[in-house]
């Protein structure tokens, strides 16, 4: 059977495009595994590493996860401290920690739910929400609560120090 000249052209095309895409593999490569790990893909990060904060009060504890970013770097950078916690609108715990936060490649705004911990950029201060809220303009994800969330429920206002966990 014969096959045409331009029949031929879109097997040749495809066979140089496989080609190219293909690692080129040494005859000594292939006779030992390579000691490097395999390349981790540029469209996936790494692991964000998690830090741990301590907010106590009255022989309370609560705990919270913090996520890897500019602002919640900036909130453990001041720790310890001590801060005065009041209640605003039965939704939330606020303070405000002695300088403002960083918050360069913030998202506009957030929706925080129960267990909620940020940060309400304009008037600079923490949020340590106890109730679901809607969406808030200039609200940051700092992280989340992950025990004593009860113990903020049924705290008023509060003197509490807030330090990191170092596991």
């Amino acid at each position: 059977m014969s096959t045409s000249r331009s029949a031929r052209r879109p097997i040749a095309a495809i066979c140089c495009l496989l080609c190219s895409t293909l690692p080129a593999v040494s005859s000594s490569a292939s006779a030992q595994p390579s000691s490097r790990p395999p390349a981790v893909p540029s469209k996936v990060r790494p692991q964000e590493r998690v830090m741990k904060i301590s907010i106590k009060f009255d022989g309370q504890t609560i705990i919270a996860d913090l996520k890897d970013n500019p602002s919640s770097r900036d909130l453990v950078a001041q720790l310890p401290l001590t801060l005065n916690f009041e209640d605003y609108h039965a939704t939330e715990k606020i303070a405000y920690p002695p300088r403002k936060l960083a918050t360069q490649d913030a998202p506009d705004g957030f929706d925080p739910s129960e267990g909620t911990v940020a940060y309400y950029a304009p008037w600079g201060n923490l949020a340590l929400f106890y109730k679901d809220f809607g969406y808030s303009k200039s609200l940051v994800n700092l992280g989340n609560i992950v025990s004593g969330l009860d113990a903020l429920r049924k705290a008023a206002s509060f003197n509490a120090t807030v330090e990191r966990v170092i596991d």
